[in-house]
C-alpha cells in the first residue's frame, strides 16, 4: 500500500469516526485511537511508520499554535500560579517517578533511559484537552487552568526531553547547574524568538487588508516561528506557544472580520485533519510496534499499565497540593471549600490525557548514541509511549464527560447567556450612537445613515428583548425563547433553500449567467451566516 493511499484512508477514517463521535457525544480522539487499532489488527494492513520530521515539523506547530491562540490571557493570568506549579513542577515530578517505576519494573532499562520516557509522557495533549474542556462548559477559571497547563507543560516537557536525550546520547547527564542552564537557554531563547516573530507577523497583518493574504500569513506563521527557533538552537515548541499567546491576545486588532472568519475556518479544517490523522496513527502503529518488539520485552503491557497508573497518581497528588494555591478557584461559601476542592482535584486530574506531543517526542528519539551504538531500548520507549497515550485517550477521554457532570463543575448557561446579551446590546448601542454622530456632523450621506440606522435600531431592539429575557431568568421563558429561536432557524434554512432553488431555475432558463448566480448565492450565504449568529 502506497503512502498516498494510507493518508487518504486515514482522512476517510477520521471523517467517518468524527461524524459518529459527534452523534454519540463522545470524544473523537478516543474513537479515532480505537478505530486505528482495529484497522491495524486487520490482516493485510501494512505496518505504519511515521518519521519524526513529519510529526515535529508538519503536525506539531499548527496544533500548538491553534491551541495557544485560543487561550484567554486574562483568565490564564488569574490561575498563573497553579498553572506554573502543574506545567513545571508536575512535569519534573512525573518524569522522575516514571523513570523510577520503569527501572523497578524493567531493571534492564536504566534510570537515564527511563527519564527519557518520563519526559516524553510528562505532557498532556493541548488540542484534545482544550476541545473537550470547552464542550464540557467548565467554569472560566477551571477551563483556563486546564488549557494553560496542557499548553505550557508541552514546552517544559519537551525542553526536559531534549536535555535528557542529549545527555544519554553523549553518555552522561549534565550536573544540576549545567542541566538548569541548558533548560533555561532553550526555554528563554525560544520564548524570545517566538514573541519577536509574532511581533513581525502582527506588522504584516496590519499592513494588508486582503483576507487571502492574511490567511496565507496565518498558515505560515507557526512553521516560520518553529523553524526560526530551531535554526537558532532553541526550543521551537516554546517559540510557537509564546508566539501564539502573543498573537491570540491581539488578533482582534490585527485583522478585519472577514479575514478572521476565513482564518478561523481554515484552521478548524487544518487542526481537524492533522489531529485526526495523528490519533488514528497512534492506534495503527501499536500492532506493528508489538510485532517488532523482542520476545524478552513482551511484558510491555504490564509496564505500560504501571506507568499510566503512576502518572495518574502523581497528577492527583500534585493537583491536590495545587488546589491550596490562590487563584485555582474562588468559593463563595466557606462551607463548600472541602467538597469543591475534591471535585476540582478529580476533574483536573482526570483531564490529563496524553496525545500528539508524546508521540512526536517518542518518534524523535535518536537511532544511535554519539559512540555509534543503538539508542538503548528505543523501540520499547516508542511502544510504551504509544501504549500509554492510547490508554489515556481511550479511558480518560471516554469517562471525563460523566465525571464532570457528576461533579457539578459546569458553567451556568444562564450566566453566559446574560453576559452575551449584555455584550451584544452594548456593542450595537455604541454603533448606533456613532451613526447619530455621523448624522449630526454631516460626515456621511443621509441615505446611507438612514438605511443603517433602521437596520441597527432593529437589531438593538432585538438585543434589548434578549437582555430582558436573560435578566428575568425564568425557565419557562427561556424554554419558549429557545423553541422560537430553533423554529426561526429552521424557517430561515427553508427560505434559503427556496432562494437557492429559484436561482438555479433562472440559470437553467437562461435568464441569468452562472457567475451572477454565484455572486447572489454568496450574498444569501453571508446573510444566512449572520442570521445564525443572532
Amino acid at each position: 500500500m502506497h503512502t498516498a493511499e494510507i493518508v487518504l484512508g486515514l482522512l476517510v477514517l477520521a471523517s467517518a469516526v468524527a461524524t459518529f463521535a459527534e452523534r454519540l457525544s463522545v470524544p473523537a480522539p478516543s474513537l479515532l485511537v480505537l478505530a486505528g487499532l482495529l484497522v491495524g489488527l486487520l490482516p493485510g494492513v501494512p505496518d505504519v511508520h511515521v518519521t519524526p520530521q513529519l510529526v515535529s515539523l508538519v503536525v506539531l506547530p499548527p496544533l500548538l499554535y491553534a491551541a495557544a491562540v485560543d487561550v484567554v490571557i486574562t483568565d490564564l493570568r488569574a490561575v498563573v500560579r497553579p498553572v506554573a506549579v502543574l506545567a513545571v513542577g508536575l512535569v519534573a515530578a512525573s518524569a522522575v517517578v516514571v523513570a523510577a517505576v520503569v527501572h523497578l519494573v524493567a531493571p534492564e532499562v536504566s534510570l537515564q533511559v527511563g527519564l527519557v520516557l518520563g519526559a516524553i509522557l510528562a505532557s498532556t495533549d493541548p488540542v484534545a484537552v482544550s476541545a473537550l474542556a470547552r464542550r464540557l462548559q467548565l467554569p472560566p477559571r477551571l477551563l483556563a487552568l486546564v488549557q494553560g497547563e496542557s499548553l505550557l507543560n508541552d514546552a517544559t516537557s519537551l525542553l526536559l526531553f531534549r536535555v535528557v536525550v542529549s545527555g544519554v546520547v553523549a553518555g552522561h547527564l549534565a550536573g544540576p547547574v549545567g542541566f538548569g542552564l541548558r533548560f533555561l537557554g532553550l526555554g528563554v531563547g525560544g520564548a524570545a524568538i517566538g514573541i519577536g516573530c509574532a511581533w513581525l507577523v502582527r506588522l504584516l497583518h496590519q499592513r494588508t487588508d486582503d483576507p487571502v493574504m492574511e490567511s496565507v500569513i496565518s498558515l505560515i506563521t507557526p512553521y516560520a516561528i518553529f523553524v526560526a527557533a530551531e535554526v537558532a538552537h532553541t526550543s521551537g515548541v516554546t517559540a510557537v506557544v509564546f508566539g501564539g499567546l502573543y498573537l491570540g491576545r491581539r488578533r482582534y486588532q490585527m485583522s478585519r472580520g472577514p479575514a478572521r472568519l476565513r482564518i478561523t475556518t481554515i484552521y478548524d479544517v487544518v487542526v481537524f485533519l492533522l489531529e485526526s490523522a495523528v490519533f488514528a496513527i497512534i492506534g495503527l502503529e501499536l500492532p506493528g510496534l508489538v510485532r517488532q518488539l523482542p520476545a524478552s520485552e513482551h511484558s510491555f503491557v504490564l509496564v505500560a499499565l504501571a506507568i499510566t497508573a503512576t502518572l495518574l497518581a502523581a497528577r492527583v497528588i500534585w493537583v491536590a497540593g495545587a488546589t491550596f494555591l490562590p487563584g485555582l478557584f474562588e468559593p463563595s461559601d466557606e462551607r463548600a471549600v472541602a467538597p469543591r476542592r475534591l471535585r476540582v482535584i478529580a476533574v483536573t486530574s482526570w483531564a490529563g490525557t496524553r496525545g500528539v506531543v508524546p508521540l512526536a517526542a517518542a518518534l524523535s528519539v535518536p537511532l544511535t548514541t554519539a559512540a555509534g551504538a543503538p539508542f538503548p531500548h528505543r523501540d520499547l520507549l516508542l511502544l510504551l509511549a504509544t501504549t500509554c497515550t492510547a490508554i489515556t485517550l481511550v479511558v480518560q477521554g471516554l469517562t471525563l464527560r460523566p465525571l464532570v457532570r457528576a461533579s457539578g463543575l459546569v458553567d451556568d448557561p444562564q450566566v453566559r447567556t446574560r453576559e452575551e446579551a449584555v455584550a451584544r446590546h452594548a456593542a450595537l448601542a455604541a454603533a448606533l450612537g456613532r451613526l447619530e454622530e455621523l448624522r449630526e456632523l454631516d460626515a456621511a450621506s443621509p441615505a446611507a445613515v438612514e438605511w443603517l440606522s433602521r437596520e441597527f435600531t432593529d437589531r438593538v431592539e432585538r438585543a434589548e428583548s434578549r437582555l430582558r429575557a436573560a435578566e428575568a431568568r425564568e425557565p419557562t421563558a427561556d424554554h419558549d425563547a429557545a423553541t422560537t429561536s430553533e423554529e426561526m432557524r429552521q424557517i430561515r434554512r427553508e427560505l434559503v433553500n427556496v432562494e437557492s432553488a429559484r436561482l438555479l431555475e433562472l440559470v437553467q432558463a437562461g435568464v441569468i449567467s452562472e457567475p451572477v448566480r454565484r455572486r447572489v448565492q454568496r450574498m444569501i450565504d453571508l446573510e444566512e451566516a449572520r442570521s445564525s449568529e443572532e
